[in-house]
């Protein structure tokens, strides 16, 4: 098994607004994710998060420094190299869900492998994805028929079909009442317990306090690197089990 999942190393991010101003979003950054892990990325507007989850995603680039994705090193990689270990390594889930309105659930999910694989195959994996969210019962529904949980949930389903090393999520629970963000909080929890390494980008305590690690930005830079003695149990806070009917 892999060390790290992450391996930042004196990692420099800016930007330039017209000719004379410079932002330097990320100043010599050094962090590393092992296998497993449950990290939360918190800090303040302008501290560099989100430039962090950007560089983190292979979205954006590093000016400087080295990044090591799972052993491998994404600094000098195209256009086209790059989506490809986005698509190997990393599974994204947003705050916005960013489902296709006119595509049913499952039909959202298999969207990863849509220009390739066995059609049978891609259907079956996409299915296996949304039972494991608690979504078999609504693999035919589109969006506009599903709540903001379950439009989470059916995010969560596509960004595990390719069983990435590393799950990032971007403020998952930004738009969602509390008992729907419990139940997202309890299925990343769930996923963790089996493994699989979670990353999320939030700016609410209460949520990072389900985490078992929280890596706090500022200006540039991190500013604390914290465990989480007694991480809180999202499934304790609810009082329907995850999967059931909202």
């Amino acid at each position: 098994m892999i060390q790290s999942v992450v391996q930042l190393r004196g990692i420099t991010k800016t930007y330039r607004i017209g000719r004379e101003i410079t932002v330097n979003a990320l100043r010599g950054v050094d962090l590393d994710i092992r296998p497993a892990e449950f990290v939360a990325i918190m800090g303040p507007s302008g501290s560099g998060k989100s430039t962090l989850m950007n560089v983190l995603g292979c979205l954006d680039v590093a000016d400087g420094g080295t990044y090591v994705l799972a052993g491998e090193n994404v600094g000098k990689l195209s256009d086209n190299q790059l989506a490809g270990i986005r698509n190997k390594h990393v599974g994204f889930v947003f705050q916005t869900y960013n489902l296709l309105s006119r595509l049913n659930a499952i039909e959202n999910v298999e969207l990863p492998l849509i220009y390739g694989g066995d059609r049978k195959e891609r259907r079956q994996r996409a299915l296996a994805a949304l039972e494991q969210v608690g979504l078999g019962d609504r693999i035919h529904h589109r969006p506009s028929e599903l709540s903001g949980g379950q439009q989470q949930r059916v995010a969560i389903a596509r960004a595990l079909l390719n069983d990435p090393s590393m799950i990032l999520a971007d403020e998952p629970t930004g738009n969602l009442d509390s008992r729907s963000s419990a139940e997202i909080l309890s299925i990343f929890q769930r996923l963790n317990d089996l493994g699989k390494t979670v990353v999320m980008v939030t700016h609410e305590p209460d949520v990072a306090a389900h985490t078992k690690r929280i890596v706090r930005m500022r200006d540039g830079l991190i500013a604390r690197d914290e465990l989480v003695p007694h991480p809180r149990r999202a499934e304790e806070e609810l009082t329907v089990g995850i999967g059931a009917a909202e």
